[in-house]
């Protein structure tokens, strides 16, 4: 049934008036995606407050027959124990438990927990567990590794399923192979670690700590993990065995810095290795391994410097005339073996586009960035050709339809600029997707270009197999610099931000965002999204902008 706003006749001409700007709106809304600025989650509020031009009586009329407008409570995250240079902000989320890693961190603390304040340690870095309740958040734990060192670079990258957790330490110099082994073993410089930590009731603990099963220097294992139940991949990105394939010659290193993956599973709380992963065009200097992902049986894993021209999807290999255009390999697994199913290339492949600099995997969607993409062109599926914006970036997700994969989307900011970096980082929950785009100048106000390398995100969403943007995020404390976007995440319900340049010196939650005396202390923002509005209803709703009384 069609509701009629009840109006007085002398005010009907008045009202028809505020009716049409609203319908502009409605129009604009389906066509556009909705800005939203400072911290607030990606809806816009209508205003409670009438404005001038309306007494409250017709405001309030009006504002019953638009669409219910859903906001939730947001978080400003900040470490324990914040200090400048720490880059608190590499994240991972799963369920209520968000996981941030802070790789320059100092404490020389071993294990959970510990004493936060002893700065003895440069660089051997942290990791900060936090949990959500209701609306709430909390610091659950604080995690150090067990042989806790200076340059280890401890939470350069985290993952984690249900209640595991797995974190990189890439400068890690243990000279030990395989789980759980000698680690006061320091002899091999950079060659990198993993360790899991497991979560009993609301006890955290490490479970193993994970090597190489072909530890060198400086190979950097661990500088990318994910998890998905009981399977960790750990990526190398400086190894540099010529093995190619599943399982091959992991002591031939003729092949300087070319990458590889490892894969691990547990049972029964015990890790073991269960594959070697390498690239089947392995050549030097690809970094294949510096991004990786895994959903279920599937493996995605970044060589963001692979030098293919090729555009196609398990096109040519062999012509390496594009330096830095990068790669994607798709791996599957069946009855615990590994082999690979796709080689993923942008359709636009080009020098130092650096496509698979991030991967980010949902069943049968992939998302890759590159964010040395130089398109100019804006929003989805545009001119790819047009290479007038250096760095702006790009993002493109890939469908499977049974063992085939296809490119079903070319992604771009709205309004490319250069040095954006647009695809600096990314993640995709279902039919959304979140990407970042740190280099970006934005203004507080959702105006382009007012604070330089402010930084801001963007969330896509799938309807029917299209893609449109969504939502347009950016801080609320916005700083030239901050580099807003560096890191994200989705879970259900919120979207995860990080900045790793912010510079306040809060600590814990929600604390004083303007106090700029701890440079480079990094920061994390959550976006809350109430479940009676779904994400992929955005574009499809109308807002109100927000008017400043």
């Amino acid at each position: 049934m069609n509701r009629r706003i009840p109006v007085s006749t002398p005010r009907l001409l008045h009202i028809r008036r505020v009716l049409l700007i609203i319908t502009l709106f409605m129009i604009v809304a389906t066509q556009a995606p909705i800005h939203v600025h400072g911290h607030t989650a990606p809806y816009l509020k209508v205003n409670r407050v009438a404005p001038t031009v309306l007494n409250p009586g017709d405001w309030n009329a009006i504002r019953a027959q638009l669409p219910a407008s859903s906001i939730g409570p947001d978080a400003y995250l900040k470490a324990s124990n914040t200090d400048a240079g720490d880059m608190f902000g590499r994240v991972a989320a799963d369920g209520d438990t968000l996981v941030v890693g802070a790789p320059y961190e100092a404490s020389a603390a071993r294990g959970v927990n510990g004493d936060e304040r002893d700065n003895t340690a440069p660089g051997s870095g942290a990791v900060y567990v936090f949990v959500r309740s209701g609306s709430t958040w909390t610091q659950q734990a604080y995690l150090k590794a067990s042989n806790a060192d200076s340059d280890d670079s401890f939470g350069s990258a985290v993952a984690i399923s249900g209640t595991t957790i797995v974190v990189g330490a890439p400068s890690e110099d243990g000279g030990t192979s395989g789980v759980n082994g000698d680690e006061n073993s320091n002899t091999l410089f950079n060659s990198g670690a993993a360790y899991v930590f497991v979560r009993s009731g609301t006890e955290w603990s490490q479970q193993a700590y994970l090597k190489a099963s072909n530890p060198d220097a400086p190979d950097m294992f661990g500088t990318s993990v994910g998890i998905d139940g009981d399977t960790i991949v750990v990526g190398s990105l400086m190894e540099s065995s010529a093995a190619k394939g599943v399982n091959g010659n992991q002591a031939d290193n003729s092949a300087e810095r070319s990458g590889a993956a490892y894969v691990f599973v547990r049972t029964d709380d015990i890790w073991v290795q269960q594959a070697y992963l390498k690239a089947f065009n392995t050549d030097i200097l690809d970094g294949f391994g510096g991004s990786v992902a895994i959903d279920d049986d599937t493996i995605v894993i970044g060589a963001w410097a692979e030098a293919s021209a090729t555009r196609d999807i398990n096109g040519d290999r062999t012509d390496n005339s594009a330096v830095g255009a990068g790669a994607a390999y798709v791996f599957v697994r069946t009855d615990g073996s590994w082999t690979q199913q796709a080689y993923l290339k942008a359709s636009n492949a080009d020098e130092k586009d650096y496509f698979g600099g991030t991967i980010a995997i949902a069943g049968d969607t992939i998302v890759v960035t590159a964010e040395g993409e130089a398109s100019a062109s804006p929003g989805v599926n545009g001119d790819q050709d047009d290479n007038s914006r250096e760095h702006a970036g790009a993002a493109y997700v890939f469908v499977r339809t049974g063992d085939t994969w296809t490119q079903q989307a070319y992604l771009k900011s709205p309004h490319p600029d250069t040095f954006d970096h647009f695809g600096s980082n990314a993640a995709v929950l279902g039919d959304h997707i979140v990407i970042g785009a740190p280099g970006e100048a934005t203004s507080g106000e959702g105006v382009y270009g007012a604070n330089d390398a402010a930084g801001a995100a963007y969330v896509f969403a799938r309807v029917g197999g299209e893609w449109s943007q969504a939502a347009y995020l950016t801080a609320t404390n916005q700083e030239n610099g901050d580099s807003f976007g560096t890191g994200m995440a989705l879970m259900d319900g919120a979207i995860i931000i990080s900045t790793l340049s912010e510079s306040s010196n809060a600590t814990g939650v929600n604390g004083n965002q303007a106090d700029n005396s701890a440079p480079y202390s990094g920061a994390v923002y959550t976006f809350t999204i109430l479940s009676d509005t779904p994400l992929s209803d955005l574009k499809h709703k109308l807002y109100l902008p927000l008017m400043h009384q």
